[in-house]
């Protein structure tokens, strides 16, 4: 008899733990072996039971589901970590696989979709929700259509540019990505040089020039 897929549930949101464990209790050959609401909690729990796949939110007020994502992945690497998020920006998608996520899947996403994609992570596949897979094709051709835009940022820099022209300040950045407030400012700060520009004001509209800051959805 093939042993389930266990499955470890990580929002700070109870109702959609509750929703999401009823869920997997309707599923054949899946099984919730535990929920966590925090990113510590998520660690231990993850440590003490070993699942197949981690179902995992990006925010949990001051902590990152990227930087979980990130530590999981390299302390569990048997472990398959299926992002379930409201956040449909590319930055969020490129920063979760970046982190070693298997998967990325938008919250609202059917039944059939979460079996299929929890499935399909503990398969070892790389699974990625219908919207947000379009959202990746238009990431690689993008990609592959021409050289980035500055060049003589490292990518790091250019993530962080392009979440400043979003609008998002420092700790929202370093939230996003994952990394500590002060690894963004020293990130602002080299950019600036190497956009020979003083402020950030000057640095945004350079970066919307050439296309970077594309607004956060709602």
């Amino acid at each position: 008899m093939t042993a389930p897929i266990r499955v470890v549930v990580v929002d700070d949101h109870p109702v959609f733990r509750l929703g999401m464990i009823a869920l997997l209790s309707t599923l054949d050959g899946i099984e919730c072996v535990g929920e966590a609401a925090t990113v510590a909690d998520a660690l231990t729990l993850v440590a003490r039971v070993r699942p197949t796949v981690v179902l995992m939110d990006l925010h949990f007020g001051q902590d990152s589901g990227i930087a979980a994502t990130r530590t999981l992945t390299s302390d569990h690497p048997q472990v398959g970590v299926l992002v379930v998020t409201m956040l449909n920006d590319d930055a969020s998608l490129v920063a979760a696989m970046r982190a070693g996520a298997r998967g990325y899947l938008l919250k609202g996403a059917t039944a059939a979709d979460v079996e299929r994609s929890i499935r399909g992570v503990a398969s070892g596949d790389l699974v990625l929700g219908a919207a947000v897979a379009g959202r990746a094709n238009l990431l690689f051709r993008a990609g592959s259509a021409g050289p980035a835009p500055f060049p003589q940022l490292t990518e790091r820099e250019r993530e962080v540019l392009d979440l400043l022209a979003r609008g998002l300040p420092n700790d929202g950045i370093a939230q996003r990505l994952g990394v500590s407030p002060k690894t963004v400012r020293n990130n602002v700060s080299t950019l600036l040089v190497k956009l020979r520009v003083g402020t950030r004001a000057e640095a945004i509209a350079l970066a919307r020039d050439e296309g970077l800051g594309a607004p956060l959805p709602g």
